[in-house]
């Protein structure tokens, strides 16, 4: 997995290498590109991380890049940076999902604590896809008829009810509890409601 990283975009040098600078020193990695077009051409989806993205450039604008960001299902979160007269764009960037935005001039420590945070997001959404990857293989064991038994098991049904409704043995739902209990890896019926509400959300 690649390491996380701030990815900068902004056409202006001296503001890339200041916030190169910046990041460094705190201890944050990061890269920086020219243009929203040179990102976009090096962007690959198994990147880590956050974007700090200058609404107003040259060529294609920062909206545009998260736009087009967007549309090839890019999850990271994106701080734009903006002047006083961008702020309705930054307010419409923040509707469509973007991460928060900071307006120049900004200080150096409140935009630190929001990259930072935005790498925070970013750890616990692949934390909380591995998760989901766990659970989805671990339901992949069960057999048809464990499934229909987890069903039931989590609609509250005692298992003689659970019995009567698929026209088995009490010893059999029995059986099938105790084998669902352990591929899910859990000791009882709340907890298992509890792992599969993790797929919900």
């Amino acid at each position: 997995m690649n390491p996380a990283c701030t990815h900068i975009i902004d056409d202006d040098e001296a503001i890339r290498d200041a916030l190169e600078w910046l990041f460094k020193t705190r201890g944050v990695p990061c890269r920086s590109w020219a243009s929203a077009e040179a990102f976009l051409a090096d962007w690959r989806g198994d990147w880590r991380g956050c974007i700090v993205l200058d609404i107003r450039m040259q060529g294609m604008s920062g909206l545009e890049c998260f736009d087009e960001l967007l549309a090839r299902g890019c999850q990271l979160p994106v701080i734009f940076i903006t002047g006083h007269g961008d702020v309705p764009m930054a307010v419409a960037a923040l509707k469509k999902g973007a991460f928060h935005f900071i307006e120049k001039p900004f200080n150096d420590h409140d935009l630190v604590d929001l990259v930072e945070k935005a790498l925070a997001t970013d750890d616990e959404r692949l934390r909380a896809a591995a998760s989901r990857e766990t659970i989805e293989a671990r339901l992949a064991t069960l057999t048809q008829r464990e499934r229909e038994v987890m069903e039931l098991i989590l609609e509250g049904k005692y298992n003689k009810v659970i019995a009567d409704d698929l026209s088995i043995s009490m010893r059999t739902v029995e059986a099938h509890r105790s084998r669902i209990f352990e591929k899910m890896e859990v000791r009882s019926a709340v907890e298992l409601a509890q792992l599969l509400t993790t797929l919900r959300t």
